[in-house]
């Protein structure tokens, strides 16, 4: 039976949808990694799209909120998508939670996840230790990335000179007197990241506490995984057995966070 002009109408319509769909996301996504602001032609340049297919797409978000139109022309993130962030943070929050509880279970030690959001690192989810220590780290605070094991994680793998700027940025203070706070102090921090497959955070947030920290691979957003715990008990003996228990649960944290966003 031919196919009906309606229907084909229709499914040309359905495709289309699902492809403005995908580009506009893909839009948003090069603005992200653009920090947040960018020009027509640059998203053209990018892209691959033609201008008038991008301004079409950028009208649409910025009538909807998601996208705002700067009084230099430019394009910028809009703050209807904090919303939304805020949401997905707490619900990726949600699915690590029975993984710290594994953490804790298995070091002893306040499990933690945070997320890398703009230039700062933000903790989602935790699962405190049964020992009664009140530590830094707790749901929704924001630190500096160059004082955290988490940070360190984080951007083990972004290139040196977007680090840089990004501590030109954020300055380097100095919570305790064992931060570190010079930029060629930081990157060989990272160095060492690399090399280990994990990062150490040596009483730099809080005298008295060390970290643990690795990343969760291949994850929706940056994320990364820790343990936190007095140093007299997170010893350089402890993290020989800890670390391969993190790097582990990173592994299976991952799969499980690719599961909720199938292909």
């Amino acid at each position: 039976m031919p196919t009906s002009s309606a229907s084909t109408t229709d499914s040309a319509r359905s495709a289309g949808g699902v492809q403005s769909l995908e580009r506009a996301f893909d839009l948003l996504e090069r603005m992200a990694d653009a920090g947040g602001e960018v020009g027509l032609s640059e998203l053209s340049a990018s892209s691959g799209l033609p201008l008038p297919t991008i301004h079409r797409l950028m009208r649409t978000l910025v009538s909807c909120g998601y996208v705002r139109q700067q009084a230099n022309r430019r394009y910028a993130l809009g703050p209807r998508l904090i919303r939304l962030g805020e949401s997905a943070s707490r619900l990726l929050g949600t699915w690590a939670r029975p993984y710290l509880a594994r953490l804790v279970e298995e070091t002893g030690e306040t499990a933690n996840m945070a997320l890398l959001d703009g230039d700062e690192i933000v903790y989602v989810a935790q699962v405190p230790s049964k020992h009664s220590m009140r530590m830094f780290t707790e749901v929704g605070r924001r630190v500096l990335p160059h004082s955290t094991g988490v940070g360190k994680a984080l951007l083990a793998n972004t290139p040196d000179h977007e680090v840089r700027a990004l501590l030109a940025r954020t300055g380097m203070p100095a919570a305790t007197e064992k931060t570190i706070t010079t930029p060629d102090g930081f990157l060989a921090a990272l160095v060492n990241v690399r090399a280990q497959g994990y990062a150490v955070d040596d009483n730099e947030q809080e005298i008295g506490v060390r970290c643990l920290a690795v990343s969760v691979p291949n994850s929706p957003t940056a994320a990364a995984i820790s343990i936190s715990g007095p140093a007299g008990r997170v010893t350089e003996a402890a993290t020989e057995k800890i670390v391969p228990v993190l790097q582990q649960v990173a592994g299976e944290l991952s799969e499980a966070l690719a599961t909720q966003n199938p292909a």
